[in-house]
């Protein structure tokens, strides 16, 4: 990946963070984007490489914040987002607010459209984009049922894109349970209970850590023969 340049969405912390690190270290150079600025000078001060690193504050649900990141940065190799506001969406029927349901829908669909309108103009024939969607679309449970229908919706989104931008490709990571800092919104103090429990579960004997994300995003990035693909990421989760 040698000075090819990359755009991660979400790139301040968890998958989005260990891919950025991923990446610098084979030479590429990143920009990681997302909403807190706090958020982005710490990662930047965490991955240390102020010679192939930028950052950039954006809200991907503004059309117009979309549009001027990316007259900003110009050319790009790749396009990966990792961002999912999901603050507040977990909750039984009866709780869920809609303003809740709607931050997930910009972070996850209406992100990813405007990244992809805007975005691939600025890729080569040979670039990607490369979305995250999630387990949740094919293991709903109670209270998951508004993340369970954007993740789904995300990986039509991606079939539909991989044939009208051809031939860049369009692809997606789909994780099963993920140690991320977004647990703290599913799981609350009960955070590290709940993933132990889903660890004994799973055929793979552990939940997942944010550079086996990082390792299925590299792939989908480097294989120039796959598109309009999910790629599931989850330990075994669906056979459970």
């Amino acid at each position: 990946m040698d000075k090819q340049k990359i755009l991660i969405v979400g790139g301040s912390s968890g998958m989005g963070l260990a891919l950025a690190r991923r990446c610098l270290e084979e030479g590429a150079d990143v920009i990681i984007a997302g909403r807190g600025e706090a958020k982005l000078d710490a990662a930047r001060d965490d991955l240390g490489r102020p010679d192939a690193l930028e950052t950039a504050a954006v809200d991907i649900g503004r059309e117009h914040e979309v549009a001027a990141l990316f007259e900003r940065i110009g050319r790009l190799d790749h396009i990966v987002s990792t961002a999912a506001a999901i603050e507040g969406a977990y909750q039984l029927l009866p709780e869920i607010e809609l303003e809740a349901a709607q931050r997930v829908v910009e972070s996850k669909f209406y992100g990813p459209l405007l990244i992809a309108k805007h975005g691939a103009p600025k890729l080569p024939p040979t670039g990607s984009l490369t979305f995250v969607s999630g387990i949740a679309a094919y293991r709903p449970a109670a209270r998951g049922a508004v993340v369970a229908a954007v993740n789904a919706a995300l990986e039509g989104l991606v079939r539909a894109l991989a044939v009208e931008l051809a031939p860049i490709r369009v692809n997606a990571v789909s994780p099963g349970w993920v140690d991320t800092p977004i647990w703290a919104f599913v799981a609350g103090e009960k955070k590290n209970e709940t993933l132990a429990a889903m660890a004994k579960r799973l055929p793979a004997g552990r939940v997942g850590r944010p550079e086996d994300i990082a390792d299925a995003i590299r792939f989908l990035m480097g294989n120039g023969f796959t598109t309009g693909e999910t790629l599931q990421v989850e330990g075994g989760h669906r056979l459970v």
